[in-house]
């Protein structure tokens, strides 16, 4: 997923999803997904001018645009999920395949009833809207805050290096220890088959956009050498948000109230509220440091800057085939439509279209001149 562009061409930021890619730009949102049957399934829609007033400053910028783009990726992957599940609920049970695997279907299955819609067009009505938004977002502070501090407690306690939850050591510990578990869990969930080929549209994604931003015209011919590396991935920015965690929190934790409650439980309980409000710090300091480094450390030298990243970009990426660089490479088609060509090539409503090919979909003039989905 990227997140700023340095380039003077319009912003392209991208997602992989299952058997497809999400492309955004100022103007248009487009999902391109490959169907069972090699056809590809187009859904485009008009963008908001994106954030607006003081959501434009920076460090706020960083908050706001992570969560547009959570609010995106969420919609791409329902879009991805509901066509999967229509392809292999049309097939016969012995021709289905294994489906989407025991991991893949619990992640679904959680985010499918985290988001769901209310009638299944209409958006979800606010308070279902705001318990998904809670449910996600305890699963993701258990995941990346609780689970390693506690892990960190762990470590304290059987190694007997009486620690203190605020000083700057064990604050150094929990922060390699989220960089630990995040790895291991990227590491785990890449040997899931369903889960790779998600990584393969990753490195689709990476390569179109490299593609585009080198000027060079979208096909598969000028996509396939591109490197699956790119320095505002958001994977890079994962990792930069704990790196940054370890020198926020190392710097800050023995400057908050002091605790000492006998209980080493109530400690790390307690700290870990204390903690909480600095979160979003993290989220805009991390955005502006990979901003920057993006725009000038790209290359030469200062790129080794980006080496963590790329380390771990090695896992959540992988060299794709021709078929899904065809997916990536129309998904960012799509969205030109609208961008580059105007509201008339794109418009005449927001219906999703079907292509039987890629090559149907670049001789296309309008995106809505192919038949309409059923």
């Amino acid at each position: 997923m990227s997140q700023t562009s340095p380039s003077p061409r319009p912003y392209i930021g991208g997602q992989a999803v299952l058997e497809g890619v999400m492309m955004r730009a100022p103007k248009s949102f487009a999902v391109v997904l490959r169907r069972r049957d090699g056809s590809l399934q187009v859904r485009e829609r008009a963008m908001d001018l994106g954030v607006k007033g003081a959501a434009r400053w920076p460090f706020l910028r960083g908050i706001a645009t992570l969560v547009e783009s959570l609010r995106l990726g969420g919609e791409a992957l329902r879009f991805s999920a509901d066509w999967l599940e229509r392809d292999l609920a049309a097939e016969e049970a012995a021709a289905a395949g294994p489906g989407l695997g025991v991991l893949t279907a619990f992640g679904l299955s959680l985010f499918a009833w985290a988001t769901a819609d209310a009638t299944g067009d209409a958006p979800p009505p606010r308070e279902a809207r705001r318990s998904g938004g809670w449910i996600m977002l305890v699963v993701a502070l258990a995941f990346l805050v609780a689970l390693p501090q506690g892990a960190a407690a762990g470590i304290n306690r059987v190694l007997h290096l009486g620690l203190e939850v605020q000083s700057a050591p064990f604050q150094a510990i929990t922060g390699a220890l989220k960089l630990v578990i995040v790895v291991g869990y990227l590491l785990a969930i890449r040997r899931v088959p369903e889960i790779r080929r998600v990584f393969q549209y990753h490195g689709a994604e990476h390569k179109t956009i490299s593609t585009y931003e080198a000027g060079l015209a979208l096909t598969v011919a000028n996509a396939r050498p591109q490197t699956t590396m790119h320095p505002r991935c958001g994977t890079t920015f994962l990792v930069m948000v704990a790196l940054v965690s370890i020198v926020v929190f190392t710097g800050i934790g023995a400057l908050l109230p002091r605790i000492h409650t006998g209980s080493a439980l109530a400690d790390n309980a307690i700290f870990l509220v204390e903690k909480l409000p600095f979160l979003p710090v993290l989220v805009a300091v991390t955005f502006e440091l990979q901003r920057v480094l993006a725009r000038y450390c790209a290359a030469g030298p200062m790129r080794a800057l980006l080496a963590p990243g790329f380390l771990v970009q090695k896992i959540t990426t992988a060299e794709p085939d021709d078929d899904q660089l065809e997916v990536a490479l129309a998904s960012l088609r799509v969205t030109l439509f609208r961008q580059e060509h105007g509201e008339a090539a794109a418009a005449a409503g927001d219906d999703d279209v079907a292509f039987p090919t890629y090559e149907a979909l670049l001789s296309a003039g309008r995106l809505r001149q192919a038949a309409r989905a059923a």
